[in-house]
């Protein structure tokens, strides 16, 4: 049985108990994938043991070649020496090992198919395996998209939203008026704008003449300090 056919065998029977159990499609990939992913360790691992055995099986064709080839020089060794008996003999021994040697040649061959298809299979598993995912990550973004666009509806077409933009109005309105009272109390309080100009001329001329004074005191010590040196010198 070939790892799609059990692939099959496992995701049918998983997505018929999840239709049964009403599941979401979202639960239902995130089980494929799963399956996927465990099928694919499943047949690396055997894989893995398949070439493993190929392996062994070519070191053993590499020896009974040799252990052949040796009796063929025990054969030719014995003729050398007018052995024919021990030649024939030799040569029994050498078409035992031949025969030998035409199985594991067999074994290597049905074991490099078996590998071949081992690999073509899991490519396409992987294939589809990323295709699931990546339909699973679409899946995903359009299921929150639609989440979002639903809370969306509901926020926009709920009775309370208008109630709350209704008081946030009344409540504006009450602000309004207040302010306006506040500002009611302060009419004809306020001082005139040629008092407040004299006023502030005034202590604008103050701070000049402050000023004024510093400087007048700087320069009268400057020169007192020059006239001493003049004195000195």
């Amino acid at each position: 049985m070939s790892i799609f056919s059990r692939m099959t065998d496992i995701i049918n029977s998983n997505i018929s108990s999840m239709l049964d159990k009403a599941e979401d499609p979202e639960k239902m990939i995130r089980l494929i994938i799963t399956e996927m992913e465990d099928t694919l360790i499943e047949v690396r691992s055997s894989s893995a043991r398949v070439l493993a055995e190929r392996k062994t099986a070519a070191r053993r064709l590499e020896r009974v070649q040799a252990e052949a080839g040796s009796w063929e020089q025990k054969a030719r060794l014995a003729i050398s020496k007018g052995r024919e008996d021990l030649a024939r003999a030799a040569l029994q021994e050498k078409q035992a090992i031949e025969d030998e040697v035409t199985a594991v040649e067999a074994e290597l061959v049905a074991t490099d198919e078996h590998i071949a298809q081992l690999n073509e299979e899991v490519s396409q598993l992987q294939q589809k395996l990323d295709e699931a995912k990546a339909k699973q990550k679409a899946m995903l973004m359009r299921t929150q998209t639609v989440e979002s666009r639903i809370k969306v509806k509901r926020h926009m077409h709920r009775d309370a939203l208008d109630d709350a933009f209704q008081r946030f109005e009344q409540f504006e309105r009450r602000m309004d008026n207040m302010e306006s009272e506040l500002e009611s109390m302060d009419i004809g309080r306020e001082v005139s704008p040629d008092l407040a100009s004299q006023i502030d001329a005034l202590q604008e001329n103050e701070r000049i003449s402050s000023e004024l004074e510093r400087l007048k005191a700087d320069m009268g010590a400057d020169s007192a300090q020059q006239a001493s040196g003049s004195t000195e010198n």
